[in-house]
């Protein structure tokens, strides 16, 4: 469990599905009161819907925070949100059917959060995806579902990992990227790592050569996560999210 009685958790939680159905994903972060991220989770779920991942990611997250433990939670999806705010009571008084007479989809996940959400002091904050100056907590998230979307594997700092994941610049507030001049224009001794962007590290991380870096240092793409300028790793080029 995360946090303590009596101590306000802020988190986010969010879900990737790459292709709707395709290879799925969840995750969430946890923050202590002052917005600082503590700890975090992600998990594979093989090949799911975007609903289904969303859904998941913020049951996980409430079976991980202490009942009595007052709650913010920020998603990026109203689906959801509405799902176990707006539309729950009116599913079970037509019997699990929606208003057009069909069964409610996903309705496992949306009975067993509806469980979790009983007695509890939780707020669910809506916040947009993918936004320059959006909100940190679901950037951190969301990429850590589409990481594990992508690898089929879980993550999180239960299992050692204590490095949060790096958000990609557009979706962590970052300016955007620039665009890439032809190779002619190109200036040699510049650092360039075949054209991807180097940009300042918000959270620690660890490059994919092994080698861990701070806070506040210059960090660019490397395949599927980010590391040191320079590194070998830029070999395998800047891959696919």
């Amino acid at each position: 469990m995360i946090g303590a009685m009596n101590d306000r958790i802020i988190a986010a939680a969010d879900g990737s599905s790459k292709g709707n159905p395709g290879r799925a994903g969840w995750a969430w972060v946890a923050a202590d009161e002052q917005g600082r991220p503590q700890r975090w989770e992600s998990g594979p779920l093989g090949t799911a819907t975007n609903n289904v991942a969303e859904l998941t990611a913020l049951e996980r997250l409430l079976e991980a925070t202490p009942p009595g433990t007052p709650l913010e939670v920020r998603m990026d999806s109203q689906y959801a949100m509405k799902a176990v705010t707006q539309w729950l009571p009116g599913w079970k008084r037509n019997g699990w059917r929606t208003s057009g007479g069909g069964p409610v989809a996903n309705r496992e996940l949306v009975e067993r959060i509806d469980t979790l959400l009983s007695g509890r002091d939780v707020e669910l904050v809506y916040v947009p995806a993918h936004q320059q100056d959006g909100d940190p907590l679901n950037a951190i998230a969301d990429q850590a579902a589409s990481d594990a979307a992508g690898t089929q594997e879980p993550a999180g700092t239960a299992l050692g990992h204590h490095e949060l994941p790096v958000p990609a610049p557009e979706r962590a507030g970052a300016p955007p990227r620039a665009k890439r001049k032809a190779p002619a224009q190109r200036k040699r001794g510049s650092g360039s790592t075949g054209g991807a962007p180097t940009i300042t590290a918000k959270f620690a991380g660890r490059c994919p050569c092994g080698t861990g870096y701070p806070a506040g240092s210059k960090i660019t793409k490397l395949g599927k996560g980010w590391g040191h300028p320079g590194c070998p790793a830029t070999e395998q080029g800047a891959g696919d999210r």
